[in-house]
């Protein structure tokens, strides 16, 4: 077994991969980048070795300074994690060529499978099921035209190197193609170092299911069972599941044993996935086809972890160092169900913008992953686990992915991991930046998530119009209300203390108008009961004025609430939606109806930045009369380009801002007459 590990990677998985090598006995190595000085793996890691500027191209996605730390601090091995340069020929062969290990696959199975063209053409070769594309070089614009217009639209435009929802493109027809191939290009050549690009059909109404592979050196395959990945934003993944809701047995044993046999036409050994979609049309689930495979661990590993009771960092590690594989395919079983919900930093309210800064304040609902105890670490506690890789007062880097956390539930049924979702996120706490966690607790309630009816495009067609928070109902509200009026009561009774009153100390008032989206309720706190609108409410809550969280449990339903004093009453977010709450003493309640409204300035004539990023490009001068839709400018943060639009039409008038320019939110970047 290996002595020590050096860990090429970052953030979470980093962290991940050195608390399995922590219980294993094995020490580990960090390295890190000028950004990640401070960060938690870090100081988790026995070593640590500083490896160069924040951006990736000149830290972490340089071999030979991955390498140097190697020799520096005598580790003998390497866990790539994922991204970087986990699927990067090369690197595992330097690795080979100075008799380091790699915690991976066989180099000749990363060239076949790593790269999508040459994979597609493997898979069709071996008579596996390919989406019908185009899998050669495109020599430009027009070549792709020409392509997709062979094809049929819809088609998607995918970097050959490319992973994690980037570097890709759905063109309904040839102004999308003409838009986006290029862009599809640089993504790749950014982000991975590669800018070819293949064309293929895009299926109607996918579901993207993946099956887990683990072998070993000794000729063992097995396949442990599938995720369903089908919720995505923009090509990038969501919500994972596993096993899925649309899996029959049957279908589970014909996937599975396609994927072991195109692993072992490679020789494959370690964790790796293949990726299937399937046509969600087909009423059999017999129509899938191969996407592509990731010769690496994914970020959803978690879930399969918590329904298979196998840690795959665990399993990786052992079979680099050549252990055979301690069970067979009949000992691989489901144990419940489990969900994972990444959350990311970017704001569903403001049309998903990435979002960066400092974590003023992170509270998960649980210790990160923990090792003590095989059912601990694969479950977490309660059934809620976190993997993480940020701290309090830490930095959300734009140099790097945006996701936070990963949150991970396990329960005995599909519902009770759900449930088991959005308690958990109602009591995890960020503050400083923009972050989705009201957005994965609305999916998580969603009727047509609880349903298991997904598809890739089950965001954009259940939010069409953005992300407003989740519904909720009167009774909810109802609930609300019961709260917000506790809150304030507790507060006035805290300022009736304050020495020095006029006429000696006031009792505080015990009616309140609460409103909530404009619906108003009249709450009534005494020693004995509370009542909303006259009926009696059922209520359990300790509250000290200050506090930031609030559980309580009304009329036997338990809530977390994240509450914010604001003027006039609070800001209480509960179940995947943030409550403008006002509250006044019901005497001086209607009074509110005669203040005026402060009307919200036109700024439709300013172009905005609308995220801290770097301005690519800009399309237009002074003096250039635009259109309304008309592209502007492009806006690169996160490794992801953003095209902004001209919201009307007219002339410009002014120009702030150059391409090559880092531009902070909110910056005006130029001006129309």
């Amino acid at each position: 077994m290996f002595k020590k590990i050096l860990i090429a990677n970052r953030g979470e998985i980093a962290c991940r991969v050195i608390k399995t090598a922590r219980r294993m006995g094995i020490q580990t190595v960090a390295v890190y980048s000028d950004a990640d000085a401070r960060a938690p793996f870090v100081q988790m890691a026995d070593e640590a070795v500083h490896i160069g500027p924040a951006p990736a191209a000149q830290s972490y996605l340089i071999a030979d300074k991955i390498i140097a730390a190697c020799k520096q601090t005598g580790a003998d091995a390497v866990h790539p994690g994922y991204g970087f340069l986990s699927e990067r020929t090369s690197f595992a062969e330097a690795l080979a060529a100075e008799g380091i290990a790699f915690v991976g696959p066989p180099v000749n199975a990363i060239a076949a499978m790593g790269d999508k063209i040459e994979s597609k053409k493997l898979a069709k070769a071996a008579g596996v099921n390919v989406v019908p594309g185009f899998v050669g070089e495109i020599e430009d614009t027009e070549h792709a035209v020409r392509i997709s217009d062979e094809i049929g639209y819809p088609v998607m435009m995918k970097a050959s190197a490319g992973g994690g929802g980037k570097g890709m493109r759905l063109a309904y027809n040839e102004q999308d193609v003409r838009e986006g191939f290029e862009a599809t290009k640089r993504e790749g050549l950014n982000s991975f170092g590669d800018d070819r690009v293949f064309i293929e059909k895009f299926i109607l109404n996918p579901r993207h299911i993946e099956i887990q592979i683990l072998g070993d050196k000794h000729g063992n395959i097995l396949y442990l069972n599938e995720r369903e990945c089908s919720i995505q934003r923009r090509h990038q993944k969501v919500v994972e599941e596993a096993p899925s809701p649309f899996v029959t047995p049957r279908m589970r044993k014909a996937m599975g044993e396609q994927c072991v046999a195109l692993s072992r036409a490679v020789g494959y050994y370690s964790a790796g996935t293949v990726e299937l979609i399937v046509s969600g049309a087909d009423p059999t689930g017999e129509s899938f086809y191969f996407l592509e495979m990731n010769t690496r661990l994914q970020v959803e590993h978690p879930v399969t972890e918590a329904i298979t009771g196998i840690d795959l960092v665990e399993q990786m590690i052992r079979v680099a160092a050549g252990e055979e594989l301690a069970f067979k395919q009949e000992d691989i079983g489901i144990d419940g169900w489990a969900i994972e919900n990444r959350v990311y930093a970017e704001d569903p309210y403001r049309g998903f913008l990435p979002s960066t800064g400092r974590l003023v304040r992170y509270q998960p609902p649980v210790e990160g992953w923990t090792d003590d105890g095989e059912a601990n670490g694969r479950r977490g506690i309660d059934g809620v686990r976190v993997d993480d890789g940020v701290y309090e007062g830490g930095q959300v880097s734009m140099f790097y992915d945006p996701m936070i956390a990963k949150l991970i539930t396990w329960g005995a049924t599909r519902d009770e991991a759900a449930d088991k979702q959005v308690a958990a996120l109602d009591t995890f706490e960020i503050e400083g930046l923009g972050h989705n966690i009201d957005f994965v607790s609305a999916i998580m309630q969603h009727p047509r998530f609880r349903s298991g009816e997904l598809t890739t495009g089950f965001i954009a067609e259940e939010y069409p119009e953005g992300f407003t928070g989740a519904a909720a109902s009167d009774e909810i509200k109802a609930k609300i209300a019961a709260v917000a009026g506790f809150v304030a009561t507790a507060r006035a009774d805290r300022s009736r203390r304050v020495d020095g009153q006029l006429a000696g100390p006031l009792a505080p008032p015990s009616q309140w108008t609460v409103t909530i989206d404009k619906v108003a309720f009249e709450v009534e706190i005494d020693e004995d009961e509370v009542l909303v609108n006259g009926q009696s409410i059922d209520l359990a809550m300790e509250y000290t004025p200050g506090d930031r969280l609030i559980e309580a449990e009304v009329d036997g339903e338990l809530f977390g609430l994240k509450i914010e004093p604001t003027r006039g009453g609070f800001k209480l977010t509960t179940r995947g939606a943030i409550h403008k709450v006002g509250v006044l003493p019901t005497r001086v309640a209607p009074l509110s109806a005669h203040m005026i409204e402060k009307v919200a300035p036109d700024l439709s004539r300013f172009l905005i930045c609308p995220m801290p990023g770097l301005l690519v490009s800009l399309n237009v001068g002074e003096g250039d009369k635009v259109e309304m839709g008309q592209p502007l400018a492009v806006i690169e943060a996160m490794k992801m380009e953003n095209i902004l639009r001209a919201e009307k039409s007219g002339v410009v008038k002014a120009v702030n801002a150059q391409a090559g320019q880092s531009l902070a939110v909110d910056a005006v970047i130029l001006e129309l007459e």
